[in-house]
């Protein structure tokens, strides 16, 4: 093999070592979903905020909201962008909000602008309605 074709195989395996590497690990999305299991009592009424089209409550780092719709969604508060517990839910554009550096999600999760870019954990919800509860969990 002369020195040409030598560095011809380096360079295509060390890309081959990079490209593999990163594959795995090179992602934007950001989105930390922790195990959640909470059941909500919509009897309470400190949850009350909740039973409100474009009402939300906040529970152990979770926001829950009532789109105007009136389907039940829930997201952690901790957004992907500065890792601070601002995200609230912002009935009048339908998405989540980051109130500390306007990071936009979608209801799924999903960024919409640069801030917004890594993603949200977000949350399923079902209501019991034998019980008045709604569950959130992961």
């Amino acid at each position: 093999m002369n020195r040409k074709e030598f560095i011809g195989k380096l360079g295509i395996g060390a890309a081959f070592v990079l490209t593999t590497s990163c594959l795995g690990g090179c992602t934007r999305d950001k989105r930390e979903v922790n195990n959640v299991d909470l059941t909500i009592d919509l009897d309470d009424p400190d949850n009350a905020d909740v039973l409100v089209a474009g009402g939300y409550i906040i529970v152990d780092g979770i926001v829950i909201a009532q789109t105007l719709n009136g389907d039940y969604i829930a997201a952690t508060r901790t957004c992907s962008h500065d890792q601070l517990n601002e995200i609230l839910y912002d009935a009048s554009s339908d998405e989540w909000l980051c109130s500390a550096h306007s990071a936009r999600f979608t209801l799924d999760g999903e960024g919409l602008n640069a801030n917004g870019a890594n993603g949200l954990a977000v949350y399923q919800t079902q209501l019991d309605i034998s019980t008045n509860e709604l569950l959130v969990f992961s």
